[in-house]
């Protein structure tokens, strides 16, 4: 996977709102009644961004295979299209995107409605096996964190005097972490978590985003294009049930990913 896949599959959540202003021509949206009198209800992602998304069987991505679940839970078959810049979604035929900030004052102007949220990300810190960091609080002056230029974390951080080394990339830090350039690394889980499946002679101790961080953690949520409300009842109604019986967690779980409940 491409640095650049990785960066527009990290991002896709947040910038749905920049691309639906640029987009012109969008696809009108089809209701519940129209999606299974089609068989099939379409998911938009990414073809080259695991562990999100991959046209690859072998290794969908855990956004593929909670489609999967979610396209069964309707009684309809998933379908799919393959989007590579953000403003496509509004110009495809797709119903629905995954992993969006589930808050619907953030989707304003993208004109995304989200269901309720089934997990909660943010960003936490990976550090190796060892440290003596356990949370935000034991950063100081004399450790090393790598974050992302321009995140909220980088702003906080540097308040409290952190030594911090920016970086574009979310795997650019794991890869400085495994060979001790950095004493920490801010990251969300979803990335942390898949460097540990995929590299498991270098797996690195994830510590959870920690709510107590201002702005570094978020729910996320099914992004649905202006739904009727049965198609929202019935997202809603799925993912209640997956997360019950515990099919939401088992997804992530294959790809290294534990996830939180919103």
């Amino acid at each position: 996977m491409s640095r650049a896949d990785l960066r527009l599959a990290i991002l896709l959540p947040t910038v749905l709102a920049i691309g639906a202003a640029l987009a012109g021509g969008r696809v009108a949206a089809r209701s519940l009644e129209q999606i299974r009198e089609s068989g099939s209800v379409v998911l938009c992602a990414h073809p080259n961004s695991l562990p999100f998304a991959s046209k690859t069987a072998d290794t969908p991505g855990f956004q593929v295979e909670l489609a999967r679940a979610l396209a069964g839970q309707l009684g309809v078959s998933l379908g799919q299209e393959w989007i590579v810049t953000p403003s496509q979604v509004f110009r495809s035929n797709c119903d629905f995107v995954l992993d969006v900030i589930g808050d619907q004052s953030a989707q304003s102007e993208s004109g995304l409605q989200v269901s309720k949220p089934y997990y909660r990300g943010g960003v936490g810190l990976a550090v190796r096996h060892g440290s003596p960091v356990h949370s935000f609080a034991d950063l100081n002056e004399h450790t090393k964190v790598g974050v992302q230029v321009g995140s909220t974390v980088a702003m906080l951080l540097n308040q409290r005097n952190v030594g911090i080394s920016t970086f574009a990339f979310e795997d650019e830090m794991m890869e400085a972490l495994s060979t001790h350039e950095l004493d920490a690394a801010a990251v969300t889980a979803t990335v942390a978590g898949y460097f540990n499946a995929t590299h498991p002679d270098r797996a690195v101790t994830i510590i959870p985003p920690d709510d107590t961080q201002a702005n570094t953690v978020w729910n996320l949520a099914v992004g649905l294009r202006r739904p009727d409300t049965k198609l929202r009842e019935a997202i809603d109604a799925a993912l209640d049930h997956l997360r019950d019986d515990g099919t939401i967690s088992a997804i992530y779980a294959r790809y290294g990913i534990s996830i939180r409940s919103p």
